[in-house]
């Protein structure tokens, strides 16, 4: 047998005897067997001459070439009837004399279609009971094909109901081809299926019974590619996971041949062809001999890059953009990076890089390839807003505006707006992207505002720099920084304080160096490896007296998975503030615990020692309403923090438990003493792009003044 094509899920294929016996009927010499041997039907003399023969042909009739009389002569009168006897039988009488009257004329027949209802009772159709019925299978539940049978099948599909008996027996034919391609497709070339119908003792009710013989199944012999060799050898043969003994399964045969294609123009060979493959099955040995046709093309280096349509940026930007130099070896995926590098942008509506090629030999004896990209240039200019609450630092909205290709290449300005209960913020911002370096960010921002937190309050103006290398969702890096600095200039007071004066204001300078490294398999559903990061910043006041200082945090965090739905994630912080005492810190300088980020259980700068302070709402006159005095957050120098979650996934579900620890210190150093707990519960909804989470947790042995119950909600793990 001679196998082709893979249609339909399963592969068709043609008798090769039926073949043979047609090349061979058109074959020059072509024998057929007499009784006294091999006769060639195109040189043998005749066994009767022909004068012999029309010798012996009788003579022909000579009234036969006469010719016919005309046709006026024939009597088309029908002859009389006559009875037994030879008695003339008259011609009957016509019954009802108008049926020998003309005809009324069309025109005076009235064709209107009487309305609904007008039909007398006993002429109205009355209701059509459909018919129900069962299906019962066999021979399909061994080979595990039942499931699957069921998904596609016409009979299940209209849950046992059809209007008669016909349509059942319509379905049924469906299905018996269905089952036979199924079994096809799964290597059983010989398969068989039939349907019976049958009527049951119960009034229009039917019984359907499939039944399919699969036969023996066929397995690969031998697996060759056809065509042009590779540099190195067999990239084709590699890429195509098929093996002699296993079965002939359609949708491996298509993955295994997909991966031909994928896997050519990651290894030098962007212009592929495969050809329709073929598979001769031999029902002797119940084996398929495979042969793939492959037409590599020439193997290709990077060139250069081109650019048309609607330009956001240039060919030189769209080289920044680029993972690969002139004269590297082509490799479809660093296309495909370069593409979703423009897309994540923002300004396109449209985007494509495909290669193209020049003819053009590399001295290493490939061709060079093009790199065109056709731009689609999309609206720069952006409005958005958000909206949210969270139990320490309550209501927050925030709107933005954004032009993101002011300044081109990728130079874009933002102008935020902050409003909540505890924030009021303005922030203006500058933002260059992939500045002269792929993942390379210039950030500078300029920001005003007034907080109003558990710990303090105040107005404070900062101007900040920076410069940074992050992960991204195309491009989780394993080795990521930021440095800049900052100039700060805030006037705060601590909660239960009298406000402080312009002259008693902070005046502060800062510079910023952060190191991360990530070994994790994902950026926002890490299920295995770690991740460490470590940040230095020191500051110092520019106001007499000046007190340089030293804030240092280390944070790293690992994964296990423990099974195929379980993940142990722990976590653990450190940070401490070298070089000043805690009363000469400005308040919103200290160290704080507490919140979705931190320490859960506890609302934001909640954890850690408190102050007794007067409370400023308190009203003597009415002492019930509000207590005299408030515990106000001291933040500290040094803190510590731990986190440990089991994270069960099922499905695009998930539940974690968790139980977060930690403590904020006034010394400079953690000291691990009265370390505080807080335990919870989270679920999760998995999307294409992470997890959203909700957890909610409670402190173990709540304080005064500590929450009963905090929620946080995000988007990604908590850590």
């Amino acid at each position: 047998m001679f196998l082709s094509t893979v249609a339909g899920g399963a592969i068709a294929f043609a008798s090769a005897a039926g073949a043979q016996a047609q090349e061979a009927s058109t074959s020059a010499g072509t024998t057929a067997t007499a009784p006294n041997g091999p006769v060639s039907l195109g040189t043998a003399a005749p066994i009767v001459p022909d004068s012999q023969f029309e010798e012996a042909l009788p003579p022909l009739d000579p009234a036969l070439g006469a010719p016919l009389e005309p046709i006026e002569t024939f009597d088309v009168t029908d002859p009389p009837v006559t009875a037994p006897g030879g008695a003339l039988v008259p011609d009957p009488a016509v019954a009802d004399p108008a049926l020998t009257e003309p005809l009324a004329p069309i025109s005076t027949f009235d064709v209107q279609t009487p309305p609904a209802g007008a039909e007398a009772p006993e002429d109205a159709p009355g209701p059509v009971e459909p018919v129900r019925y069962t299906l019962e299978i066999a021979g399909l539940d061994e080979i595990e094909l039942v499931d699957e049978f069921r998904g596609l099948s016409a009979l299940e599909d209209s849950d046992g109901e059809a209007t008669n008996g016909s349509q059942v027996q319509q379905r049924a034919d469906e299905d018996e081809l269905l089952a036979v391609r199924l079994l096809r497709s799964q290597g059983y070339y010989d398969a068989t299926a039939t349907a019976t119908v049958e009527q049951l003792a119960e009034p229009g009710r039917l019984r359907v019974v499939l039944t399919a013989v699969p036969g023996q199944r066929y397995n690969f012999g031998q697996i060759r590619i056809d065509g042009p060799e590779t540099q190195p050898p067999g990239i084709a043969r590699e890429a195509l996971p098929l093996k002699s003994g296993a079965p002939i399964v359609a949708i491996d045969v298509e993955a295994a041949e997909a991966n031909v294609r994928l896997r050519l123009p990651q290894q030098g060979y962007p212009f592929p062809e495969i050809g329709l493959r073929d598979i001769l099955l031999d029902p002797d040995t119940r084996l398929g001999g495979y042969v793939l046709p492959v037409q590599p093309g020439p193997r290709s280096s990077f060139a250069g890059f081109t650019t048309e349509g609607d330009l956001a940026f240039d060919a030189k930007h769209v080289g920044v953009l680029a993972r690969f130099e002139r004269g590297e070896l082509y490799d479809q995926r660093k296309v495909d990076d370069l593409r979703e590098a423009m897309i994540a942008t923002g300004l396109f509506t449209t985007v494509s890089a495909e290669p193209v090629r020049t003819n053009e030999p590399a001295p290493d004896g490939t061709e060079y390839v093009n790199i065109l990209v056709r731009q689609d240039a999309g609206p720069a200019r952006s409005i958005s807003g958000s909206a949210g609450y969270s139990t320490g630092e309550g209501f927050r909205t925030e709107a933005t505006w954004e032009h993101r290709n002011f300044f081109p290449p990728e130079g874009a300005i933002r102008a935020t707006a902050i409003a909540g209960t505890q924030e009021q913020t303005l922030r203006f911002q500058f933002r260059r992207a992939n500045a002269g370096q792929r993942d390379r960010t210039v950030l500078l921002q300029l920001e005003a505002g007034r907080r109003d937190y558990e710990a303090f309050r105040g107005y404070t103006a900062r101007l900040y720099g920076l410069i940074s290398r992050e992960s991204t969702p195309i491009w989780q890096k394993k080795w990521t920084y930021a440095y800049g600095a900052e100039l700060i200039a805030t006037n705060e007071s601590r909660i239960g304080e009298p406000d402080l004066s312009i002259g008693d204001a902070f005046l502060l300078a800062g510079v910023t160096g952060q190191i991360g490294y990530d070994a994790s398999n994902s950026l926002l559903d890490p299920t295995r490896g770690f991740r460490l990061l470590g940040r230095i910043n020191p500051e110092t006041s520019l106001r007499d007296p000046s007190q340089p200082y030293v804030r240092n945090f280390i944070e790293g965090s690992v994964y296990y998975p423990a099974s195929d739905n379980l993940t142990i994630a722990a976590r653990t912080r450190i940070g401490s503030i070298y070089g000043a005492e805690l009363e000469e810190l400005a308040p919103s300088r200290r160290i704080y615990a507490g919140g979705g980020g931190s320490v859960r259980g506890f609302g934001f700068q909640e954890l850690g020692p408190k102050d007794v302070l007067a409370n400023p709402d308190f009203d003597p006159e009415d002492p019930d309403k509000e207590p005299a005095t408030i515990l106000v957050p001291r933040g500290g120098r040094s803190v510590v923090e731990f986190a440990l979650e089991a994270r069960y996934r099922f499905g695009n579900f998930g539940i974690v438990p968790f139980i977060d620890a930690g403590q904020v210190y006034n010394s400079q150093f953690p000291s691990m003493s009265d370390l505080r707990f807080g335990v919870g519960v989270g679920g999760r909804f998995y999307t294409n792009f992470g997890p959203i989470r909700a957890d909610i947790a409670m402190p173990i042995g709540r304080r005064e003044g500590e929450s009963k119950v905090a929620v946080y909600v995000s988007i990604g793990q908590a850590f």
